[in-house]
């Protein structure tokens, strides 16, 4: 086993593999819509080899595994990952699918009600439902005119008509699964040639048959000319969608004209588009580019799209911003295309590709079974960074399609005229629409503008493009321990940890710090004002943060808590000089009251957003009932209307003038130049220290032994089908020296009921799409949880299966084998010894010590030593104490999201059932204890 520089162990990583088949729901007959997805469902439901349905998964979950599948339109992508040794046995059972696959009956109509629910799922998404229509609108008989979901209407309709659904699976599976269509990748510790003998021996009875090509397609039109769609949204957004056909640049994937201009079109900098329609305050973000899905990238076309989210202004002036998008259209026609924009773009390219991060086994090979379907062989691992042959005619025949015959305009907004006679009904979703023409003149002002506004410029050349590449662990002793992050910096007004990056090698590094600012959430207005803060603060270093984001330096700025956290991440190069720019920028901080309403105007459209997903419903209000200070978001949205300029102008000196900073350090920076960003801090802000007395700590609510608490809410959009529901246990605090042991012992009690879990409540009982059960650590409170989401079900009857589920689990435990038991035993110690895959996954590990003030760096491999004690015994003592219905220590939290279709009356019974049902959280805490603060 090869060894990481420095460290004395072996590198444990999981072997992955993943299954491309080139073919996908533009298969679909349309008698038949969303067969493909339907099809892929089922090559899990068991194989003549291995016959039970659950084998797979089993086997997965078992050793430490987990798999997956997804359809596009024109392939179809099966994957797994497992601990390695367990490889070639994961292998066995995955290449059935392609060779055996039973399609039972019986199974059939349960997965029909698990595509079912997984279209529910989707129901209320606006850029579901915007697909959709754009699909349904599309010429007739082209292969986007389709639904490709599938749901239990399009599956069972066609077996009303007659269809045989069976035969119909078993047909286009016969057709389109053999060898020339599949493309294989199997990544694993063995010798390349003992994968390839398994390869061989496992997957050689699959069906020869001719080589896939996904050729360009010359096809009819995708959309009429002319058009403007109107969709009613879920959300409260105006969102405008212009979509313009290109032909099929598959086989210019070394070029990339799409990418050049998408980096012209979508640039955030001075001259730019969004530059242009933010100052006349218009719209605050705007993407372009040609997605990386397949429908955005399909043979018949690639499909370029526009979004710009636009403001209630940008919404009454929409031609006005359409005529702007083709003023800059029109600039870059009348300018020869760059070679030296090309050029940044093809350094940065090679960059990339250069020192691209390591990422998890199960996602790479799914990008690189993917990418053999696109790119010649020599450039399956570099196709996507490659920037070769610069050909300038090839961008200004791209750019030949940028006109307004060829477009397509769709507007997402809650503003919809509903009493308009012109409303149409999209089948699927039920989405209401409307469908207009587009004035003549106005598409003949777009395809000749008269004049480009003098504002619209090409952006200039990036500074924050790196050139020093140089590692700096280059003079530390190979035979150095890769030791944890230390404290380097430890002063009242900051304190900094650092770790020099000896194992990944890469010129990148992170740094992330937790901003403590003076009484930021300590009341309803304060808290308000935080948010409209930060958001201000962003869009005013928009342009900055925008040309290094491009260079591949990253930055986030979001308020945690009552803290602000920045966090930057990329290229290791010029990050003290972003680091300065943004210091020197909240330093020197006034608002504009031109961009205060703007951004105003938007966080009130966040606050009203929040919540509209029922499963993010349920985990805020379990949050809200757990945290002592927590302030509602319907009572901020009242708040922020009262607010003036004048009241956020007299706030930011006051929120900024105590401070205090936690950091990390992590990656390719010397501790020199650490201890460098620690004093960019101390020189640029001007605020005095924060006590530690007035950092806000996280207080958490103790729940009673004995208590069973439930909150019953309806969903908050009154068209949501979907019910919650989340069961969640707390378990201690996580402090003291049997902490790690606790921790480990429900980690393998996740780990054993996991799959079980699943089996049960959505494969055999097919309660919902979303089933789940796994560990909760919120401010240092231990937990376990289940929560299922489901369209068919009220939330008291998945309450019934829950509870019937966990007081199985007592048999289920004392049932286990002790061969079983150490096999999920040893699966989990090898999960908490594996490496992680990049800097990234070491920083987010390192930093979650620091933000829980837990400091604990060598978590994982203190528990995977514990682990190693561990008796069958303690899980079961550990499920009596905490979690089976006859324990006097038990304690439980029940979050019930109802859905539209289910009766919130109903929650009535379960106080019958000694359930406490609680209306109102504020008062509970009032006479409530909690947990001491630990962060």
């Amino acid at each position: 086993r090869k060894k990481d520089k420095g460290s004395s162990e072996p590198v444990i990583k999981k072997a992955a593999a993943a299954v491309c088949v080139g073919m996908g729901s533009f298969a679909d007959p349309p008698k038949a819509q969303g067969l493909a997805h339907f099809l892929e469902h089922m090559l899990f439901m068991g194989s003549s080899v291995f016959p039970d349905e659950n084998e797979y998964d089993s086997y997965l979950s078992k050793h430490g595994g987990s798999s997956n599948a997804f359809t596009e339109t024109e392939y179809t992508c099966y994957h797994f990952e497992v601990n390695r040794e367990y490889l070639k046995g994961a292998l066995d059972r995955f290449s059935q699918f392609f060779v055996s696959p039973l399609v039972k009956a019986e199974a059939m109509d349960r997965e029909i009600l698990a595509v079912d629910s997984e279209f529910n799922q989707v129901l209320q998404s606006d850029s579901c439902r915007l697909y959709q229509l754009q699909s349904h609108t599309c010429s007739q008989g082209h292969p986007l005119n389709r639904f490709t979901w599938g749901n239990k209407k399009s599956l069972s309709n066609a077996m009303g008509s007659g269809i045989n659904l069976r035969e119909e699976i078993l047909q286009m599976y016969m057709s389109n699964y053999h060898g020339g269509m599949m493309k294989l990748v199997i990544i694993g510790g063995e010798p390349l040639d003992t994968l390839e003998a398994w390869t061989m021996e496992l997957f050689s009875e699959v069906k020869a048959g001719p080589l896939l090509e996904i050729s360009p397609k010359t096809d009819m039109p995708f959309w009429k000319s002319g058009k403007l769609y109107k969709l009613e949204a879920v959300r409260d957004v105006h969102s405008l969608f212009l979509s313009w056909t290109l032909p099929c640049l598959h086989k210019e994937y070394m070029k990339k004209p799409e990418d050049y201009l998408a980096h012209l079109l979508g640039h955030e900098g001075k001259g730019s588009l969004l530059y242009f329609l933010k100052a006349k305050g218009w719209a605050s973000t705007l993407s372009a580019g040609v997605g990386t899905g397949g429908t955005q990238r399909s043979s018949y076309a690639y499909i370029f799209e526009m979004s710009i989210r636009l403001s209630d202004s940008g919404l009454k002036n929409l031609f006005e911003v359409i005529t702007a998008v083709y003023q800059y259209i029109n600039l870059l026609k009348q300018s020869e295309p760059q070679e030296w924009i090309f050029k940044e773009l093809q350094d940065i390219g090679y960059m990339e590709f250069r020192f691209a991060e390591e990422q998890p086994p199960d996602d790479y090979v799914v990008d690189l079974a993917e990418n053999m379907l696109f790119y010649s062989e020599k450039h399956i691992i570099s196709g996507e960074y490659i920037y070769e042959g610069w050909e300038p005619e090839l961008v200004k025949h791209v750019l030949s399609f940028f006109h307004p015959d060829n477009m397509r305009v769709d507007i997402l907004s809650r503003s919809f005229d509903k009493q308009s006679q012109a409303i149409r009904c999209e089948p699927w979703f039920g989405s209401q629409y409307i469908e207009e023409d587009i004035p003549s003149s106005l598409i003949e002002s777009w395809r000749n503008p008269v004049e480009i506004d003098g504002n619209f410029h090409l952006p200039r050349k990036n500074e924050y493009i790196p050139g020093d590449f140089s590692l700096r662990n280059a003079s530390i002793p190979k035979s150095s321990n890769d030791d944890n992050p230390r404290c380097i910096v430890d002063e009242p007004f900051i304190k900094l940890w650092h770790k020099m990056d000896i194992t990944f090698n890469v010129p990148r590094a992170n740094a992330y710090f937790l901003i403590s600012v003076k009484d930021g959430c300590s009341s309803l207005r304060n808290s308000v004002l935080t948010d409209l803060f930060a958001n201000l603060l962003k869009d005013e270093l928009n342009e900055v943060l925008y040309q290094a984001y491009v260079a591949k330096l990253e930055t986030s700025l979001s308020v945690v808590g009552s803290n602000l956290e920045l966090k930057l991440y990329g290229y290791n190069d010029k990050l003290a000089i972003l680091l300065s720019h943004i210091l020197a920028a909240s330093q020197s901080f006034s608002p504009k009251i031109d961009r205060f309403e703007v951004i105003k105007e938007d966080l009130e459209r966040a606050y009203r957003n929040t919540n509209m997903k029922p499963m993010s419903h349920s985990t805020y209000l379990r949050l809200q009932f757990l945290r002592q200070i927590f302030w509602d978001v319907n009572e901020k949205l009242k708040v922020l209307a009262t607010l003036t300029f004048s009241d956020l102008a007299a706030f930011v000196p006051e929120l900024l003038s105590q401070l205090h900073i936690e950091g990390l350090c992590h990656g390719n920076l010397s501790g020199d130049e650490a201890i460098n960003i620690s004093k960019i801090f101390q020189n640029t802000l001007s605020g005095q220290t924060l006590s530690v007395e007035a950092r806000h700590g996280e207080r958490v609510l103790c729940i009673p032994h004995g208590a069973n608490f439930i909150r019953s809410v309806r969903v908050k959009n009154d068209l949501e089908e979907n019910s919650v529901v989340e069961v969640y246990f707390p378990v201690e605090q996580d402090i003291g020296k049997d902490s790690t042991r606790l921790r480990a012992i429900t980690d393998l009690f996740s780990n054993i009921i996991e799959e079980p879990c699943f089996d049960q409540l959505r494969t055999k009982e097919q309660l919902g799409y979303t089933v789940d059960s796994s560990p909760r650590m919120t401010y240092r409170l231990l937990a376990y949880c289940f929560r299922v989401m489901s369209s068919k079900y009220s939330p008291v009857y998945l309450q019934s299966r829950i509870d019937n589920f966990i007081d199985g689990l007592s048999a289920l435990l004392d049932g286990l084998e002790e061969e079983t038991f150490e096999h999920h035993k040893s699966g989990l110690i090898a999960q908490k010894l594996e490496k992680d895959p990049s800097l990234s996954y070491q920083t987010g590990d390192y930093w979650s010590q620091i933000t829980d003030k837990r400091y604990m760096f060598d978590m994982s491999k203190l528990e995977a030593e514990e682990l190693r004690t561990v008796g069958k015994e303690d899980v079961i003592s550990w499920y009596n104490a905490y979690i089976r219905s006859s324990s006097p220590t038990r304690r439980r939290l029940a979050i019930h999201v109802y859905g539209c279709n289910s009766d919130i009356a109903e929650a009535a019974k379960l106080q019958e059932q000694s359930w406490t049902a609680i209306d109102d959280v504020e008062s509970l805490k009032g006479s409530s204890q909690f947990y001491p603060s630990l962060c």
